[in-house]
């Protein structure tokens, strides 16, 4: 306190009425930084990188996650003190409630995945959606494809139109990049993308096997609408776009740069930790 308010009051009086020695405060002000306070400051320096890499959306979970990534130890508490003392935040998620009707799921469709989205190996499981963005010129519509094995997006589609082909287009995208032929369940809502029967034909086609939500909960497929939760959280809702083509090229540097990238990082930390 007689350090912050120096300029204010007279150090002597300050020291009187503390009751602390001129001399030991003098001595204290020009003692060198502990081995603590260096490591907390060569560690806020790191802080402040990966939170502007974030572009300042991640809180203190996510940026213990890259210091853990980059090789440091320090506990999340640790993180989170220095984030709170220099006032280094994040950008919380905000809560939504929506409700729309659901479309009449095909007679032969199931709901497979019964809101387990665990999965043993890749291409086993995977969900999809479609959400939208605004732009200057109207919505552009965005499909998506996610594994849920390690949370990668393995096919995505984009579009001025809200159509069937949207997401055959990324269900497609994420069949290219299966590398075995094998049998996958893809679990969708009750939309009429993917109720139609040019869908449905396409999936039995290539041998995956459609899951689709119950009636009325979103809950069932809460895996791709916490991506998409995420992806308005942390680049759509922090943007104008005046274009569609401004949107598309953000939204592909989201997934491809951003979040794929990141998932990327998790699974090699991940790896490591194992074999350790």
């Amino acid at each position: 306190m007689i350090e912050r308010c120096r300029e204010a009051f007279p150090v002597s009086m300050m020291c009187r009425l503390m009751k602390v020695s001129s001399s030991s405060y003098y001595e204290w002000r020009g003692r060198a930084p502990s081995l603590r306070q260096q490591d907390n400051t060569r560690l806020l320096r790191k802080i402040r990188h990966f939170h502007a890499q974030s572009d300042r959306v991640f809180g203190s979970p996510r940026i213990w996650e890259d210091l853990r990534y980059d090789g440091e130890t320090c506990s999340l508490n640790r993180v989170a003190r220095l984030m709170q003392s220099h006032a280094i935040v994040g950008i919380p998620a905000a809560k939504q409630w929506r409700s729309k009707k659901p479309g009449s799921r095909p007679d032969t469709v199931t709901n497979h995945l019964q809101r387990d989205f665990s999965a043993t190996d890749a291409n086993c499981k995977w969900v999809t959606d479609i959400t939208y963005v605004r732009t200057g010129e109207g919505w552009l519509y965005l499909a998506i494809v996610l594994d849920l094995y390690h949370g990668l997006v393995i096919g995505w589609s984009m579009s001025h139109r809200m159509e069937k082909q949207l997401v055959i287009q990324a269900v497609l995208m994420a069949l290219w990049q299966k590398p075995r032929k094998d049998a996958v369940i893809l679990h969708s809502d009750r939309g009429s993308q993917f109720t139609s029967h040019e869908y449905q034909q396409f999936l039995g086609d290539h041998n995956v096997t459609c899951s689709m939500s119950a009636i009325g909960s979103c809950y069932d497929n809460a895996a791709a609408e916490s991506f998409f939760g995420l992806l308005k959280r942390e680049r759509v809702n922090r943007r104008r776009y005046a274009t569609r083509a401004d949107a598309r090229a953000d939204v592909f540097d989201y997934i491809e740069r951003f979040y794929n990238q990141r998932k990327k990082r998790t699974l090699e930390q991940n790896y490591r930790t194992a074999l350790n």
